[in-house]
């Protein structure tokens, strides 16, 4: 159906028993979306496979299904990814550069649930995984974090989607050359509009405190 390419199989002790394995979930079609979303969003990277059997099935009618299934599946991957990393601790971040730790940390200091909200809506090359792990570290509340999974995995396998489904064939061209520069429009409008509302919390806050009486 599809062969996965991707230099880190060559690199993997069972690359074979691994293709085999990921080729055949494949055949499962709607399921399979769901069991690939999971696996790559939670445990191991696989080349992409997710994405291309949505762009099949969108392309061949169960454009909503697929979309619906991968949404899932990566939000329960995430889910179990942000639960280890939790247990582990610091621990988990342990394959990252202090400098890539340092900056996660900050960026969810500073914009909170928005951090892991835009991480999942960017494209690859954006490092997502990170901010699931810190987000388990520093223990962000679930539900929180779920809604934000949700809500930039619905926003990337949905637009993912009805692209396939309009497109067909040409789909993944299209939305590889135009995905970067939505994502990101939309990634700087969300921070755009949090910096809009801090400034307007605070000037509200700064007016309670000088006039009380009048607020």
């Amino acid at each position: 159906m599809l062969r996965l390419t991707g230099a880190y199989l060559a690199l993997f002790p069972l690359q074979q028993k691994l293709q085999v394995f990921l080729n055949w979930v494949q055949t499962f079609g709607v399921g399979g979306v769901f069991v690939l979303t999971l696996l790559d969003s939670a445990f191991v990277p696989t080349a992409g496979a997710p994405d291309a059997l949505l762009l099949i099935l969108a392309a061949n009618g169960q454009a909503f299904l697929a979309a619906v299934a991968a949404i899932i599946g990566s939000t329960a991957g995430c889910i179990v990814l942000y639960y280890i990393s939790r247990a582990a601790g610091e621990a988990a971040l342990g394959k990252f550069s202090s400098s890539k730790r340092d900056r996660a940390k900050r960026l969810l200091d500073k914009y909170d649930v928005l951090a892991v909200l835009i991480s999942a809506i960017l494209p690859p090359p954006f490092p997502f995984k990170i901010f699931v792990i810190s987000a388990g570290v520093f223990r962000l509340r679930i539900e929180r974090f779920v809604i934000a999974i949700l809500a930039g995995r619905a926003f990337r396998y949905g637009l993912l989607a009805i692209f396939a489904f309009k497109y067909g064939q040409q789909a993944e061209a299209i939305f590889k050359q135009h995905y970067p520069k939505i994502g990101l429009g939309l990634a700087l409008a969300l921070i755009g509009f949090l910096l809009l509302y801090t400034m307007i919390k605070r000037r509200r806050q700064a007016l309670m405190t000088q006039n009380p009486g009048r607020i």
